[in-house]
């Protein structure tokens, strides 16, 4: 039996939020675009949620795909839905973060043009809402430390 759903349906996608080293010079892991929307600028590893995909999986696909990288645990910190976030179309994306005690080597791939370290205190200029996914997983980080106290 076919069913027909009668509603869009937003797309979904997976960022990952990658923190390394110590408070004083931790950094994150950014990617540069190598395609529209918002080539040549920098953005958080992710893409697109393929179908019947777990989310934590697709999150460690995009994560290989685009930087080499594999993070260990992700934690989950967000939805992030605003109506007009991707210019493609509606698109929630889910947000995680993964911490590494040290900086790793990565290499861009997929449809990143570069993958590189910076730090957190400066960024350059982000593509999409990833701003906000960034402070979100700083407050949940921060709220992580905090119930361990």
């Amino acid at each position: 039996m076919s069913y027909h759903y009668q509603y869009p349906r937003p797309a979904v996608t997976t960022d990952i939020v990658v923190l390394a080293g110590n408070e004083e010079m931790q950094k994150i892991l950014l990617i540069q675009r190598a395609r529209d929307p918002y080539k040549d600028m920098w953005a958080l590893p992710g893409g697109f949620v393929d179908e019947n995909e777990d989310l934590v999986d697709a999150a460690c696909r995009e994560l290989k795909e685009e930087t080499g990288l594999v993070a260990g645990e992700l934690k989950q910190i967000g939805a992030f839905g605003k109506p007009f976030r991707d210019p493609r179309g509606h698109t929630i994306s889910i947000g995680f973060l993964a911490l590494l005690e040290e900086i790793k080597p990565v290499t861009a791939g997929d449809d990143a043009a570069k993958a590189r370290w910076f730090l957190l205190n400066e960024l350059p200029p982000l593509a999409f809402d990833h701003g906000d996914i960034i402070k979100e997983a700083l407050a949940v980080k921060h709220k992580s430390l905090l119930s361990f106290v």
